[in-house]
Parts: C-alpha cells; sequence; structure tokens
C-alpha cells in the first residue's frame, strides 16, 4: 500500500525542509491548536499514525501500541482505535495514570475504550502475549527532557530488544529533537518516525539517524515554514558550464598540506578539486623531498612553498589547507590568512588554528576585510577549537557549530552524521546524505578539496553556499556505493571518482 499523499517522505532529494526545535515545533502547535476546535489536531495525527502504519506494514496482523501519559500517548491511542476499525489485533500497553490524561488525550482514551481497543498496563515477559508484526512507540514526544526511567526504560528496551519494525510517534522515546543525542543511556530505535506537523533537527544529526530510522511527515494541514531554526539541506541544482569555457575561466585551486608521511592527504584533496571542476589545481606539499608528481593525475601541479607566492596570486585562489599539514602548515597560515582570496581550512589547518590565539585573531582580523573562510572540522578538531570534549560537541552539534562559527567569525562545515552547516549569524543547515561507507581515511581530505574545485569555479558564491553543495554532493557518492549496504567502506581514492560521476 502506498503511503497517502498528504503524508511526506523526507529523503536527500526530496528538500530542501524547514526544521524546528522543540521550543518552535510548540509555537506551531499552538497555533494549530487554536485554529482548530478541540481533538481535532490530535484526531487528525492519530489518523496520520493509523494510516502511514497501514500503508508500511500491510500485512501486519498484530500490532502493538505502547502509549504514554501525555498528548503523544493520545496521538497513539487514536492511531489504535483505527487500526482496530481495520481489523488489525490491537493491543494498548499504557504507560501512566489514566485519570491524569491531558483534555485531547483523555478523550482519545474514552474513544478507544468504546470502539473495544484493549488497554493494559505494560507487560513484560511471557504474560506480553505472542509477539508483534508492528509496534508504535506513542510514549514521549518532544515535551520529554529526562531520560526515560522506571517503565518508560524497561519499555523502550523492550521495543529494542524485539523483531518487529518500530513507528515512532513525532519522535523516538528518549531521542532529544534538538540535537539528536539520547536523553540517557538509550532510546527507542525506530524503523520509521512520523513527524507531527514540524520536522526537528534531532532525527537528522548526530545518532538521530540512527535512533530515527526512515522519516516522513504529517504537516496536518498546517504550513511551517516560518519560526524555522534549521534547514534540511536539498538536492542542489545542476551548474551547466558555458560552451566558450576554458581553464582560465574555471579557477584555481591550491592544496597546502601534505607534510612528511602524509603527501597523500594533499594529493586526494588535489584530485578532488580537479574532479569538482577547478581549470587549474596545484598541489603544495610541505614535505619538499615528496615526489613532485601524481603518476595517476599528472594533471596535478606541485608547487613548492605555493602559499608564498605574491599576494596578488594568492588573492585570485581558492586554498584548500591543512591536509595532512602536520606541524609543518604553521609556516603557511599566517600568509593564507592575510592574503587568500577564499580559504578552506581542514585537519591539521584547524589543529594549528586551535593551538595558536594569534591566528585564530587573524581569522577574525580576515573576516573583518571581507574574505571568506570556511572550517571543515570533525567532531575532535571542532572540540580542539572550542577547548571542551568531542562528547560535549556531539551532545548537541547545532549548537557547537554556531559557537564555533560567531568565534572565529567563519563558516563552519561540522562534520559527521548529518553534518551541520553554519555561517555567522544564520541558522543552521543539516545534511541529509551520507553513510558510514565515509567512515574511512582520507574522505575528509576528498570533501576539502571537492569544496575548494566548486568554490573556485564560483567565485562569488557564499561558503555557507558551497559548504551546503560540497556536503550534500560527498554523501550523496557515498549514498549511490552498493557496498555501503553490506558495511563496506568507499576508500577516498574511489570516492574522488563517485563524486566525477555524479
Amino acid at each position: 500500500m502506498r503511503p497517502p499523499g498528504d503524508i511526506l517522505h523526507i529523503t536527500p532529494r526530496s528538500g530542501p525542509w524547514p526544521l524546528h526545535d522543540a521550543a518552535a515545533s510548540r509555537s506551531v502547535e499552538q497555533v494549530a491548536l487554536a485554529a482548530h476546535a478541540p481533538h481535532v489536531l490530535m484526531a487528525l495525527a492519530g489518523l496520520a499514525v493509523a494510516r502511514l502504519a497501514l500503508a508500511l506494514a500491510p500485512h501486519a496482523a498484530r500490532i502493538r501500541v505502547w502509549a504514554g501519559p501525555g498528548n503523544n500517548g493520545g496521538d497513539g491511542l487514536v492511531a489504535a482505535r483505527h487500526l482496530h476499525q481495520a481489523g488489525k489485533a490491537v493491543s494498548v500497553d499504557f504507560i501512566g495514570d489514566s485519570a491524569r490524561l491531558p483534555f485531547d488525550a483523555a478523550q482519545a482514551w474514552r474513544e478507544a475504550i468504546a470502539a473495544g481497543v484493549p488497554i493494559a498496563t505494560a507487560t513484560w515477559g511471557p504474560d506480553a502475549g505472542p509477539p508483534p508484526d508492528l509496534v508504535i512507540d506513542a510514549l514521549l514526544g518532544i515535551g520529554s527532557t529526562r531520560a526515560p526511567a522506571g517503565a518508560m526504560a524497561q519499555a523502550v528496551a523492550a521495543m529494542n530488544a524485539g523483531t518487529a519494525p518500530v513507528l515512532a510517534v513525532d519522535i523516538p522515546t528518549g531521542l532529544h529533537p534538538d540535537s539528536g543525542a539520547p536523553l540517557g543511556e538509550a532510546a527507542v530505535r525506530a524503523t520509521a518516525t512520523l513527524a507531527l506537523l514540524t520536522l526537528k533537527p534531532g532525527c537528522f544529526t548526530g545518532q538521530g539517524r540512527d535512533f530515527a530510522g526512515d522519516v516522513w511527515l504529517a504537516p496536518l494541514g498546517v504550513t511551517t515554514a516560518d519560526g524555522a531554526t534549521a534547514r534540511l539541506i536539498g538536492a542542489p541544482a545542476n551548474v551547466p558550464r558555458p560552451h566558450a569555457s576554458h581553464k582560465g575561466s574555471q579557477g584555481d585551486v591550491a592544496v597546502v598540506g601534505g607534510a612528511a608521511g602524509m603527501a597523500g592527504a594533499a594529493w586526494l584533496a588535489a584530485r578532488a578539486a580537479l574532479a569538482a571542476g577547478a581549470g587549474r589545481v596545484y598541489c603544495s606539499l610541505l614535505d619538499e623531498d615528496a615526489a613532485g608528481l601524481d603518476p595517476l593525475r599528472p594533471e596535478l601541479m606541485a608547487r613548492a612553498r605555493w602559499w608564498a607566492s605574491p599576494p596578488a596570486v594568492l588573492a585570485q585562489a581558492t586554498v584548500a589547507c591543512g591536509c595532512g599539514g602536520g606541524e609543518a602548515i604553521h609556516a603557511a597560515l599566517p600568509l593564507l590568512l592575510q592574503h587568500a582570496g577564499r580559504l578552506l581550512l581542514d585537519a591539521d589547518g584547524l589543529n594549528a588554528l586551535a593551538a595558536d590565539a594569534a591566528l585564530q585573531a587573524a581569522l577574525r582580523t580576515r573576516a573583518g576585510r571581507g574574505l571568506p573562510t570556511l572550517l571543515t572540522p570533525h567532531p575532535l578538531e571542532a572540540a580542539r577549537l572550542l577547548n571542551a570534549t568531542v562528547a560535549a560537541v556531539q551532545r548537541d552539534r547545532l549548537a557547537a557549530a554556531r559557537e564555533l562559527a560567531a568565534r572565529l567569525a567563519a563558516t563552519v562545515l561540522l562534520k559527521g552524521s548529518g553534518s551541520v552547516i553554519v555561517a555567522p549569524g544564520e541558522s543552521p543547515w543539516i545534511n541529509p546524505t551520507g553513510n558510514a561507507a565515509l567512515a574511512t581515511a582520507g574522505s575528509g581530505d576528498v570533501l576539502a578539496g571537492w569544496a575548494a574545485g566548486l568554490w573556485a569555479q564560483q567565485p562569488a558564491a557564499s561558503a555557507r553556499e558551497i559548504a551546503v553543495m560540497a556536503a550534500w554532493q560527498h554523501g550523496n557518492a557515498a549514498d549511490r556505493h552498493a557496498p555501503a549496504a553490506r558495511g563496506a567502506p568507499l576508500r577516498a581514492s574511489d570516492l574522488v571518482e563517485a563524486l566525477a560521476a555524479r
């Protein structure tokens, strides 16, 4: 059965989509409640859950609904009633006090009882009955701020231990709607999540993608573009080259990096810049004893100490700095921060920045002179820049990226599951593409080079626009990598070729 047309499947190609954190989502909900008669919004939400359940699992005979003590539980009760009336064997495990249900949820309870839906106190073990074919998680919604405990924690564990697919209502129980971090030790690992009214950023970054599964949206007839606190990136438009293009019109990229023993990182970035379409790509290795030729890509040009070129040369180029740079990158950074027309700092360029307050001051001065910079840290590099821990960064990736952008006056692309892109003073963007195939050495170097190659061709584009485009395409290359379904990595050299075949 196909999902109803008013329930939208959120895919990497279907955006961009507005995202609303918990506070913004509650504001949208209050406006929607005021526009409807009592219980109408919950009736619409519960019906949407039932319809999606029937579409995703049309042959499920036994459906188990876990309902909590709030309006999320009320949505589950409405869904249970519709599924019961559709001929499914539905059981509701309720956790809470039915006498203290909110007004709409209390009405949903009465209607479910009147329809003959069996509602019982949650049970585990041999008394729980035959295993279900589908489970609906309607325990806790976006109002929950604490880790599930007691019976709630037991219910989360039971759902995660079962073999039936799980459909989460609005947000998987135990997942923070804003950050994508579990509120405690565990959250429901859903097969699919039906977001109600708004999409929550936590479903798309950090651990959110693992817990939320396939994400759907039921807008319930409400337009939610206003008040968005972040955006989910959609597929970028293809920009055709004019027929009269030549290499000089496609811009120059210089990759500065490749200290002793790490030349491969710089060559990978250079290959990616070339594959992205940059007209000329120079590779300035910091290990001057390294070979000055990439035999697989002789189109690339080695330039010793390119970073010491005259300011006018630096000003015209797009520079990717730091890939495999080691300690030697310190020598190049002052000149590049002062003169590079468009500067991308990655890897050891970021580590050098984190350890040197003078370089950070030079970066902020650079922004004051209108020179754009893109920083591409992974969580450990972000933690060093923030003088924090990786755990703190991952607990709230959007906040970490915003703080970095504000502190360093640069655009930040915080890598990881659901990469976060933030320009100073702007709301974040989250990338929906990519998978664990990118968890391999060199994939970050490829992203840096690819972004630089795009930027060289579009020098007027903002760092944020380039980061959004590059992140989506980088992840999309991994999504097209068929062996990823078997858990196989996409090796960095192959990633360059996958990107070139976009």
